[in-house]
């Protein structure tokens, strides 16, 4: 395979460009036939919601191996253009900010739940104490059950912008149905370990235009906190646990 044609590289997971499509290409070892099965399925009902997202074309094997085929979107992600554009990152943050509202819109009322899936990720945490774990399951049902569409993953580098300036999301692998301010917690979250220059701008960007009080999003915060620390990425473990004793913020 030639190397340029190669997107993204990962544990497990090989993402390169194939004509005009592009196709993900799983390692078994890593990620079991369900999981891959249920990313093409969110992928599908996504497309159902009307949001502009690459097309799935097939879910195949390859030389023995899982892989799920879409259309390839020629453009630059949000995150590439704050890169090469820092005089401009107050734009594209209310571009980003404005494409997750477009997304907690929508209804998909086949995808999974999003407090059924946090449920099963803080009773895996099996490293922190069964105290804690109580308590963040009882957080947990006590947040209202919301049935908006929930990306998992929001971050700049999921969104491109193509040469018309149409924007199209990526990576629907995590996506729910569920409370809309969760998945604001999990962007702030993700900003706060990659950009944390930028956390606080987002979150109040975010309050702003939802007209969503802080303190409601920062409840999801131990919650949301426990759930990436079942991804076991080690320089995040110790931030994540801080976190997770918070019960309130200020």
């Amino acid at each position: 395979m030639a190397k340029e044609k190669i997107l993204a590289q990962r544990t497990g997971k090989l993402v390169y460009k194939d004509g005009d499509k592009v196709i993900k290409l799983f390692d078994g070892k890593y990620f079991p036939k369900s999981d891959i099965l249920n990313e093409a399925l969110n992928q599908a009902r996504v497309e159902e919601t009307g949001l502009p997202i690459p097309e799935l074309r097939a879910v195949s094997l390859i030389d023995g191996q899982w892989a799920i085929t879409i259309d390839y979107v020629e453009g630059k992600t949000i995150q590439e253009l704050m890169n090469e554009n820092p005089d401009r990152i107050d734009e594209y943050l209310d571009m980003f900010v404005d494409i997750q509202l477009e997304i907690m819109s929508k209804k998909a009322p086949l995808l999974n739940k999003l407090k059924d899936k946090m449920n099963r990720k803080i009773s895996s945490l099996k490293d922190i104490d069964a105290t804690t774990r109580y308590d963040l399951h009882t957080r947990l049902e006590a947040m209202p059950k919301h049935t908006k569409v929930c990306h998992g993953d929001f971050n700049p580098s999921n969104v491109i912008i193509d040469a018309e300036g149409k924007f199209h999301i990526l990576d629907w692998s995590h996506a729910t149905q569920g409370n809309a301010s969760a998945d604001a917690a999990r962007t702030f979250l993700l900003f706060s370990l990659r950009q944390p220059e930028l956390a606080d701008k987002y979150l109040k960007l975010f309050c702003t235009k939802s007209n969503t009080a802080k303190q409601y999003v920062q409840q999801w915060l131990p919650i949301v906190a426990a759930s990436q620390l079942t991804k076991d990425v080690g320089e995040e473990r110790e931030f994540l646990l801080k976190w997770i004793d918070v019960v309130e913020y200020d």
